[in-house]
């Protein structure tokens, strides 16, 4: 499954505005249940913010893979925002993120999902992929680079 698979346009953001990392899960976790109505997005919240207790989830170079168990999903969901102002997520590399793919698994662990979070790592680490993506227009330029990407 690629990342183009897992997002349909009215699932990209570009130039979100948002002030702090926390906000930023916040908003995940409300668009996440927004677009699901069997979701709940204060447990989307709470996994999300687990899961970066254990270590951010940013890969680097201003991208983060923020991502948790859902219930209530039978298979993954994705969201991709772009930041209008880049922001700390405690990087390795001490870059603020400002490209941000966050995905939602099922509460049942499968060795897909490790599989799925190592080809979007390995993808959203392309540094032309990065700068193409930084400068689209917009959510649907950013729609049309992912789904062009894989044809």
């Amino acid at each position: 499954m690629l990342e183009s698979d897992l997002l349909v346009p009215g699932r990209i953001f570009a130039d979100v505005r948002i002030g702090s990392k926390k906000r930023l899960l916040e908003f995940i976790s409300l668009t996440f249940a927004k677009k699901n109505s069997a979701l709940d997005s204060r447990e989307i919240f709470e996994n999300l913010c687990a899961r970066e207790v254990l270590g951010s989830t940013a890969l680097g170079n201003g991208v983060a893979i923020p991502h948790g168990r859902v219930t209530g999903i039978d298979a993954a969901e994705a969201l991709l925002l772009r930041l209008s102002k880049p922001l700390p997520f405690d990087a390795e590399d001490g870059k603020p993120v400002d490209l941000v793919f966050a995905v939602g698994f099922p509460i049942e662990r499968s060795e897909d999902h490790s599989k799925l979070l190592s080809s979007i790592s390995t993808r959203f680490s392309d540094p032309e992929l990065q700068a193409q993506l930084r400068a689209a227009a917009d959510a649907n330029e950013i729609w049309q680079l992912l789904s062009k990407s894989y044809a």
